[in-house]
């Protein structure tokens, strides 16, 4: 049997007892070096040859992401290391760094208990290292940190003994800060990362070394020798007496807390249930004779298998054939193969307990955020909270009309594949909207639907998402219906930021129905609403909040859910250029209704309450919201002028320049709708010497010079008639 197959078979073993489990991801800006680190850890483990390591990146075994040299997926595999005299199972997901997948990273985290947190010696920490710690932190994800390519530091930049140990101070110190900020007593202090302990280590996951005090203790090795080794080329002593797996994974072992422990911190957060029934009890005790409880947090479309569900398995045991629902499905699912994923192979087993990261095929229902249980009414998982929203849409077809099926087939998998992806499909034109964080995702997701699937599409230029808003309050605005039998008055407002903030990330539940109106009026509440307004909320749409502010209206409770109806309609396509409105209250204020239901059905009501929304936000003055992109240049002093022009030119506002030795640091903020081609003009304007890298920003009103202009584009674009309507066309 070769090393890796008796590897396997302890694997298999070893999952069965949780406290011997360590369930990690990497995460970092894009470039510090996850994956060649995950390649490292797991060749050193005995998955994979170790003359490969870091160079067949065997994590990234897409195609697309070896041609193009970055990490797209959260990719899985498991590997057994010894500690101390006891063997452990590592599971370990390498998450993506590129802010476009960023919905991938906080999907891994659900999944995981701890995190490698890598930061570039030489870069520093950057904006996604603070998105990816703040993403773990709020899972309650325990940090660990490696602080990557020291050799580059000493080789390239040249720093003295000294410098390099000031900067490793700098950079503990910024990311402790960020633990101490965003986490609650007496965490936010138990946390921190300190290299006396060995909860910080420092290396070249390139060169395959890494040191922290623990292993300097064990192998003599000091910071001085680290210098020296580096300078005279010869890292590989230091690979040999110092590897980068054995320092990392002891670091883990000894740091990350096993499925135990880390439930009960984490299923308090991640699950709002009642603690005390079986299904909380079994949970919070990892408890593999319990019911079943697994979050998936990945699809992979297998050409064999077909849809394979990942997740973390948090009670209760897993078995081939057995039955288990999908929370909010009707139907039950039968699992068909249950394994253990070793980087692109995954290994079948009868079994896998709580504890585990698992991989199930059978489950058709299933989405990535989907919670899985073999109880039919368990209270599923907390919302995964995404950072950032869709802002760029291509339009796809099928170049020929065969195809046209199985394009609609191919876009259902990607969307469940990827929820980060939005998938509109027109069936009578044929034209489908696929939306995503940015250009590159896009690419992306159109590449491996024309290779993966073998498609052939026509796919439009990228157009920016917009959202509509208003400049201030407006109405209240009778809408009528067809039959002028019915009368809706209506007023519109903006929300303030704290509660579309809450909104967003998930502290107001906007999903579904309401289930608790008593809790969701005192929170709003707390927010600074109202309190007659708060408890007359009836339902959501996006970032907008409709309430029923009338007092004791006859019929109207038979016709409030077609009104709500009616502001989902408004709220989905505004009325200024059919944008979605977003952070909006719509308010309705009075109502006249024919006693007779047979006038007031959903043609006559749907229709005027969009009318009173629409009119009333008319006379509140609308206004169109863009996308914004925050950009972070570094690029050597000589090239800066044409760095800064570059941004100008793109409607590019300057925040701050910092300099660090002969390097400009350039924060700035730009519209997404001019970024498009930025990457290949700021190559050619400083040959390439600049690095740079993107997040999303929210989105901020157009300049009102533009605003004409830009709605008359998206309406033509639409269809529709180039100037918007005013107030008087909705009062019909």
């Amino acid at each position: 049997m070769g090393r890796k197959e008796d590897n396997i078979a302890k694997a298999t073993e070893l999952s069965k007892n949780p406290e011997l489990i360590r369930n990690i991801g990497t995460a970092a800006h894009i470039d510090h070096g996850k994956t060649t680190l995950s390649d490292n850890l797991i060749a050193g483990a005995g998955m994979m040859s170790s003359d490969l390591a870091g160079k067949q990146l065997m994590l990234d075994f897409d195609e697309q992401e070896q041609a193009r040299g970055i990490t797209i997926n959260a990719a899985n595999a498991s590997m057994v290391h010894s500690f101390e005299g006891k063997e452990y199972l590592i599971n370990l997901i390498d998450t993506p760094g590129h802010v476009d997948f960023g919905g991938d990273v906080t999907r891994a985290m659900r999944a995981l208990d701890g995190v490698i947190i890598l930061v570039c010696a030489v870069e520093g920490i950057m904006p996604q290292t603070e998105t990816v710690i703040r993403q773990a932190l709020k899972e309650r994800v325990r940090p660990v940190l490696f602080i990557n390519k020291v050799d580059r530091l000493i080789n390239e930049l040249k720093v003295s003994k000294e410098e390099m140990q000031k900067r490793f101070v700098n950079i503990i110190t910024e990311v402790n800060k960020r633990i101490a900020t965003q986490l609650p007593e007496p965490l936010n202090k138990e946390w921190q990362v300190r290299p006396e302990d060995g909860s910080v280590a420092f290396g070249s996951a390139y060169n395959n070394w890494a040191v922290n005090v623990p292993s300097m203790k064990r192998t003599g090795i000091a910071f001085k020798d680290v210098y020296d080794y580096c300078r005279n080329n010869d890292q590989r002593t230091l690979a040999k007496k110092s590897p980068v797996h054995e320092v990392l994974l002891n670091m883990v072992i000894k740091h990350v807390p096993n499925p135990v422990e880390a439930q009960k911190l984490r299923i308090p957060i991640i699950w709002k249930g009642d603690k005390e029934s079986p299904v909380g009890k079994s949970m919070l005790s990892c408890d593999a004779s319990g019911p079943v409880a697994m979050m998936v947090t990945k699809i992979i479309v297998d050409p064999h298998a077909g849809e394979v569900a990942m997740g973390r398995l948090f009670s209760g045991t897993v078995t081939r054939g057995m039955e288990l629902w999908v929370a909010g499905m009707p139907n039950v699912q039968r699992t068909q193969t249950v394994s253990l994923s070793v980087g692109a192979d995954r290994i079948a087993v009868d079994q896998m307990e709580a504890g585990n990261i698992v991989a199930i095929a059978g489950l058709k229902d299933a989405i990535a955020g989907s919670t899985i249980s073999s109880d039919p009414d368990m209270e599923p998982f907390e919302k995964i909270a995404h950072y950032t929203e869709p802002v760029v849409t291509v339009a796809i077809e099928a170049k020929h009309m065969k195809d046209l099926p199985k394009l609609v087939e191919v876009l259902r998998s990607v969307a469940k594949a990827d929820p980060s992806i939005q998938v509109e499909i027109n069936n009578e034109t044929g034209e489908h909207l696929l939306s995503g964080m940015g250009e590159l995702h896009l690419e992306i997701t159109i590449y491996r639907i024309v290779n993966d699937h073998k498609i052939d599409i026509k796919s439009s230029p990228p157009i920016v998402v917009y959202r509509e808003n208003i400049k201030k309050k407006g109405g209240p605005f009778e809408g009528k219906s067809p039959n002028k039998h019915n009368r809706f008055f209506v007023e519109v407002e903006s929300l303030p930021e704290n509660i579309i903030e809450a909104m967003k990330t998930g502290e107001i539940q906007t999903e579904g129905k309401i289930k608790d109106a008593k809790e969701l009026a005192n929170k709003l509440q707390e927010l600074g609403m109202d309190r007659e307004e708060a408890r007359g909320v009836v339902g959501f749409s996006g970032q907008n909040i409709f309430i029923d502010a009338t007092k004791g209206i006859q019929y109207l409770n038979e016709v409030i859910e077609l009104c709500k109806q009616g502001f989902e309609e408004a709220m989905n396509l505004g009325p200024l250029a059919q944008e979605k409105v977003s952070g909006i209250k719509v308010r309705l204020v009075d109502a006249k209704l024919h006693e007779d239901s047979i006038h007031r059905g959903p043609a006559q009501v749907i229709p005027a309450f969009r009318s009173a929304v629409y009119g009333a936000m008319a006379t509140a003055g609308r206004i169109l919201l863009e996308p914004m992109t925050k950009i972070h240049i570094n690029c050597p002093e000589s090239v800066m002028g044409d760095t800064l022009r570059e941004i100008q030119q793109r409607r590019g506002v300057i925040e701050e320049i910092n300099q660090e030795g002969d390097v400009s640091i350039i924060v700035a903020q730009a519209p997404v709708a001019e970024m498009f081609g930025f990457a290949s003009a700021i190559r050619g304007a400083t040959q390439g010497r600049a690095l740079w890298s993107t997040e999303n920003a929210g989105f901020v009103p157009v300049p009102s010079e533009l605003q004409p202009k830009i709605v008359e584009q998206i309406r033509t674009r639409k269809g529709l008639k180039p100037e918007p309507y005013d107030a008087s066309y909705y009062s019909g």
